[in-house]
Order: structure tokens, then sequence, then C-alpha cells
């Protein structure tokens, strides 16, 4: 389906046919006039005789221009054939400049080889129409054909570059359009990993820990794990609706902020609850921190606490968080292996998802192993923004 252009744009066309309408018939019959409108037997002949009617029907037939451009063409041409040689009438005023316009927006289409044709055919009548010019001045004769020749090769030419920067245009605006898209799609990733991931890695701690109470006969701690499973089951659920309905740009959703620096907390409690001693440390004051690296900051510590879960076999976690004016300092360190081998890292959808968070904010991040387990750290600029 073809792309409706906004309503400012066909405004501004419309306007922009009514002008050139109204130009053409002013120019042709003021340019007619002034050079001077003679029938054949060159006795004078009035406005009304074919300046004035041939000036309003070229401009009348440009108002649908854009619609039905070659049309346009062949009726201009119609029409200028009419008063050259079916009224008997000629003036300086040429073949070819009064209807420019015509030739300009017939030359912006596919069909601009009939347009070349159409235009030759004119030149050779206009040549053999003019050839009383002829007999009297030669250098005139030649201005008059070469002139219109080469009027018609600029509308041409003019006709063709333009059509080449509107496809042009389009093709830039649709790259861009792809561009915004993969990057929105890359985002959403991004946000259903870092909630599914920090999820089921919460959820599958706590379901292990149920299976052991069923073992050891404890139905009331296996009652108490299975609970806390529940709580970030419920919580997970409405954070992809959330983000659903973000999408979806749904005014009556019940939509809910973004994950912010006071949802740190949660993270904490929740890794606490599954069995992982976390100490928090804040630095500085989070207030004046912006929206945008507050998710990142948030997702960092999601999910450098969910691989610390899955992956390090670790008891401990410290959350460092130093709020500085310029920047912001996420350090997680855990005292487990990471996910790490002997030689180094191996990076995950969760790692290159944390990276190109911090990397769009114009921050870098580290993460490796440290003498006795595992870093995460994160520099977040927030300079130039206000909260």
């Amino acid at each position: 389906m073809p792309r409706r252009d906004p309503a400012p744009v066909r405004h501004l066309a419309r306007i922009t046919d009514v002008a050139l309408a109204a130009a053409t018939l002013v120019f042709f019959v003021t340019v007619a006039l002034a050079t001077g409108v003679h029938t054949r037997t060159l006795t004078p002949a009035g406005p009304w005789h074919g300046p004035i009617q041939l000036g309003l029907f070229l401009g009348a037939i440009l108002l649908v221009r854009r619609r039905w451009p070659m049309t346009v063409l062949l009726l201009s041409v119609c029409g200028m054939l009419a008063y050259h040689s079916v009224a008997g009438l000629w003036s300086p005023a040429g073949w070819i400049w009064p209807i420019a316009v015509a030739y300009f927006t017939a030359a912006t289409t596919r069909h601009v080889r009939w347009v070349a044709l159409i235009g030759v055919a004119q030149l050779v009548h206009s040549a053999i129409d003019a050839r009383f010019i002829l007999e009297q001045n030669l250098f005139r004769y030649l201005i008059h054909v070469v002139g219109e020749g080469l009027l018609l090769a600029l509308l041409i030419v003019a006709g063709l570059t333009y059509a080449a920067a509107m496809r042009w245009r389009e093709r830039l605006r649709e790259t861009d359009g792809r561009a915004r898209a993969a990057e929105e799609r890359l985002r959403v990733s991004h946000e259903v990993h870092d909630v599914i991931a920090h999820t089921l890695a919460l959820v599958g701690v706590q379901l292990n820990v149920a299976a052991d109470a069923l073992d050891e006969e404890d139905p009331a701690a296996a009652a108490e794990a299975l609970r806390l499973a529940k709580d970030v089951r419920n919580r997970a659920m409405n954070d992809l609706r959330s983000l659903i309905a973000t999408l979806r740009d749904d005014p009556g959703g019940n939509t809910r902020p973004q994950p912010d620096l006071d949802g740190l907390r949660v993270l904490v409690a929740d890794a606490r609850a599954a069995g992982l001693e976390v100490t928090l440390d804040e630095r500085g004051d989070p207030a004046a921190v912006p929206a945008m690296p507050a998710i990142a900051i948030h997702r960092v510590v999601q999910e450098s606490l969910a691989n610390t879960l899955k992956h390090a076999n670790a008891s401990k976690a410290r959350v460092t968080i130093d709020y500085r004016p310029g920047s912001v300092t996420v350090e997680v360190t855990d005292d487990g292996r990471g996910s790490t081998g002997a030689t180094g890292v191996t990076e995950g959808h969760g790692l290159a998802g944390m990276r190109e968070r911090v990397s769009a904010l114009g921050g870098t991040l580290t993460a490796g192993p440290v003498p006795g387990g595992f870093t995460v750290r994160a520099e977040v600029p927030v300079a130039g923004s206000s909260a």
C-alpha cells in the first residue's frame, strides 16, 4: 500500500499547484501580449482571441499534474498546437516554456523516454511552424529553435534529477526506519532476556530449595520456597505485561515505569531469598541520575546477580554503586567461579546485552575473574543529563 504523505505536505503540494497554475496564466498572457500576438496575416489579435483562453487551460490542467502527469503533458501540447496552428495565432512566447511545468512533472515519472519523444516531435513542429522567421532573420530563427531545444533538455534533466533525489530520500527513509526497527527489536530482546533470565535463576533456586525441603520432610520450608518462587514469577509477569503494553502504545494499559534505582533493593532481597549473601553499598546521591542510565544500572545489577546464581556457585556477592556528578560506577563481585574457564570469559547474551546497554549511553563495561571470584564493572556517564 503506498505511503500517504502527512497532511502538511499534502496542503503544501496543493498550494504549490495552485501557485504554478496562476503563474502559468499570468506569465504566458503577459509575455504573449508584450511580445506581440499576431494572426497569420500579421494583423493584431486581441488577448481574448487566444492567449487568455490558452493560459487558463494550461493553468487549470496543472492542478491535476501529480495524478496524471502524462495526460497533462499531452493536453498541454495539444493546447499549444491548437493555439499556434489551428487558431492561426503566433507569438514569440514559444512552444516549450508555457508548458515547462508539465514537461518537468512528466519527466519525473518512468515514462521519461516518451516525454523526450513528445518534446522532440513538438520541437520539429515548432521549427516548421516558425519557418516564416527563417525568411526574415536566420539568426533569430536559430535562436528560437536552439533555445527551445536547450530548454526542453534542461526540463527533462531537472525532472530526472528531482526523481532520483526523491528515490534516494525514500530509500534513506526506509533504511532509517529499518535501523530504528532493528534497534527497537534489540532493546526489546534485552528487556525480555533480563526479566526472564533473572526470574528463571531465582525460581530455579527456590524450586531446588523446595525439593530439598520435601526430601528432608520439611513442608514449611518447601512452602516458603514455593511462595518466594511464586512472588518472583508474579513480578516477572507484571514486568512482561508492562513491556508489552508499552510496545503496543496502549494509553489505557496498566503500564508501570521502567525499572529504576528504587528496584535495586528488590533485586538484592530476591537474591538473598535465593540463598545468596548479598551486600549493597551505595555511595552518593542517586536522585541526580537520569532515567536511561538508571535503567541501565538496574539491568546490570539484575543480570549480574542472575549470572551469579546460575553459573558462579557463589555464596556471597557485593554490589557497589558509586554515584558521582559525571558518572556512576557499578561493580558486582562474587566469590564464585563465574562463567569462565582457564582462558577467560565465555560471553553469552547476558554480558553482551549489558555491554550494549552501557555502550549506548557512552559508557564501558568489563567482566572477568578476579582473585577469589568474578567481577562485573560498568562506568555509566550521566553528565549533561537532568534527573
